[in-house]
C-alpha cells in the first residue's frame, strides 16, 4: 500500500481528504504543522507528499525545500496561494504539481494517481552498485551507507544511468527521459552541467563520458 503524506493545517479538509485518498487506497499519515509532517516523514516510509503553503506553524515551501535536502519524493502543494509569481515559486522549490484553492477532490486524486503510476513504474525499489545506493520509492541516495543529497533531476539522472549500466546513453536520450517530460527549456550545457554536479556529491568515477557518443555507468548494478 503507497503512503501520502498530508501536511493541512484546517482540520476539515484534512479529514476530507483523507477519507477520500484512504476510500482509493493509499495510507494517508495526517498532519496539521510542518514540524509533525517532517517526523511523520523521517519515521515513515512515505511515496508522495500533499502540502498547504500557509500554515499557522510556519511555510509550506520552507518545508518542502528542507525535504528536497534528502529526498526527491513526489510533492504536490495544495494552496490558496493562485498568483503566478507562486506558482513558480511551487515548482522552483521542487513541486512536482501546484493546485489551487478552491479544488476539486477529483482533479486532486487523478493527479495523485498519476504520480503513483511513475512510483508503481519502478521495476525494483533498490538499484545498488558498488557503495552506491537508491530507493527509487523513497528516491533517497546513499554512498558509503551515508545519505547523499541531490535535486530531483540529479537523483532521476542517476537512476537512469543506473537502469542502464554499461550502456552508452546519448545526450538527446538523456535529454528526453529526464528534462522533455516536464516541458522544460534546456541548453547545451544542461546534460554537461548536471552531470558533473552529479558526480561531484557522488565523489565516484562510474560515471564516464564516451567523446561524441554520450555518458555510461560503468560497473555493474544489483536489482532488489
Amino acid at each position: 500500500m503507497k503512503t501520502i503524506l498530508l501536511l493541512e493545517d484546517e482540520e476539515s479538509l484534512n479529514r476530507g481528504i483523507t477519507m477520500r485518498l484512504e476510500k482509493e487506497g493509499y495510507h494517508v499519515l495526517s498532519a496539521y504543522g510542518a514540524s509533525q509532517a517532517l517526523t511523520l516523514f523521517q519515521q515513515n516510509e512515505v511515496h508522495l507528499i500533499i502540502s498547504d503553503i500557509n500554515l499557522k506553524d510556519g511555510n509550506g515551501m520552507c518545508f518542502c525545500q528542507e525535504i528536497r535536502k534528502t529526498s526527491g519524493v513526489y510533492l504536490i502543494f495544495l494552496t490558496a496561494l493562485d498568483q503566478e509569481i507562486d506558482i513558480v515559486s511551487g515548482y522552483d522549490m521542487g513541486a512536482d504539481d501546484y493546485i489551487t484553492k478552491p479544488f476539486s477532490l477529483m482533479v486532486l486524486v487523478s493527479k495523485v494517481h498519476a504520480l503513483m503510476k511513475r512510483v508503481s513504474g519502478s521495476e525494483t525499489p533498490i538499484l545498488s552498485s558498488g557503495d552506491i545506493r537508491i530507493s527509487l520509492h523513497e528516491m533517497r541516495v546513499w554512498n558509503h551507507g551515508e545519505q547523499v543529497q541531490l535535486s530531483k533531476k540529479e537523483f532521476q539522472l542517476l537512476k537512469l544511468l543506473l537502469e542502464h549500466p554499461k550502456q552508452i546513453l546519448s545526450k538527446e536520450q538523456i535529454l528526453e527521459a529526464v528534462w522533455d517530460l516536464d516541458g522544460q527549456f534546456v541548453d547545451d550545457n544542461t546534460v554537461p552541467v548536471n552531470i558533473s554536479r552529479l558526480k561531484n556529491k557522488l565523489m565516484v568515477n562510474e560515471i564516464q563520458n564516451v567523446r561524441g557518443m554520450g555518458y555510461i555507468w560503468t560497473k555493474d548494478v544489483i536489482k532488489g
